[in-house]
């Protein structure tokens, strides 16, 4: 048990394996000031109560569709504004943005953190338009902690939902977890408070789509194979909805997000074919 238990505390600490993580994230914060000075936002709109229940949005000139990009940490850390330069290529195509934040473990479960992703979407869809948002076609898009919260609004019952799901016309789970049973043997669980019901309830992989919407599935070829098991497991099981699985060659967890926004990319262009 202890060796399966360093594999699985190996494969599950992104950071740990790209020690050049910090990298990443200076450039991140340095790009999204920069975006939020000079591209038109709107920025912490509450959806919620709680002062992590805000949304940021970056409305596109005539817009055609909208895409929400779900942030990641482990559902433990990190902020919407890191991820800012991200929709500057969006916005560019005539797509509006809009970034959520959501409260954090441990202060609250993983199922808190996806009722919040649902009350994000549902306020979106319901007074996207006020903000100049075409919400009639919306792909829901997310990385890591972000990816597996893409996945669950489109597993999501219908109740969850106060509006007509055929208005999400695509999700893309970037290098998300859809298998739980490996954390609740990480050290991180002592932020999760995983028990084997809470796996069974939080697992996707068992679990059909509720929403209909063709997706894509990506994750780096740099990753560990643990994470690139996970989106394998996601795109298998959930295949009559998959346009494509990518796993990019050379790409690491954080480097991975450059691709989503780098134009050219697989992963930015596939995305823009899902509107």
């Amino acid at each position: 048990m202890a060796a399966i238990d360093d594999f699985i505390e190996r494969e599950y600490n992104n950071r740990a394996l790209v020690p050049e993580h910090p990298a990443f994230f200076a450039r991140w914060d340095k790009d999204s000031a920069y975006v939020r000075r000079t591209l038109e936002c709107e920025i912490d709109l509450p959806y919620g109560t709680d002062p992590r229940h805000r949304i940021d949005l970056f409305p596109a000139l005539g817009p055609r569709a909208t895409l929400v990009f779900i942030h990641g940490g482990y559902w433990r850390s990190l902020d919407k504004s890191m991820f800012s330069w991200l929709a500057a290529p969006f916005v560019a195509a005539g797509i509006g943005v809009a970034m959520p934040n959501y409260r954090l473990a441990p202060a609250v479960r993983i199922d808190d953190i996806i009722e919040d992703a649902l009350a994000a979407m549902n306020w979106l869809m319901l007074e996207g338009t006020k903000h100049r948002f075409a919400t009639e076609r919306v792909v829901v898009s997310g990385h890591s902690a972000g990816g597996h919260l893409t996945a669950a609004i489109l597993a999501a019952p219908r109740p969850k939902l106060q509006f007509d799901p055929a208005r999400i016309v695509g999700g893309v789970p970037i290098s998300g977890i859809v298998d739980f049973e490996p954390l609740r043997r990480h050290s991180f669980n002592a932020d999760f408070f995983l028990d084997a019901e809470a796996v069974k309830r939080l697992d996707l992989h068992a679990r059909a789509p509720a929403i209909k919407a063709p997706l894509v599935v990506a994750v780096g070829g740099s990753e560990s194979s643990e994470f690139i098991r996970q989106s394998r497991l996601l795109a298998d099981r959930w295949r009559d909805q998959v346009r494509s699985l990518l796993v990019l060659p050379g790409y690491n967890h954080f480097s991975l997000v450059d691709a989503f926004a780098e134009r050219g990319q697989p992963l930015h262009e596939a995305t823009l074919g899902l509107f």
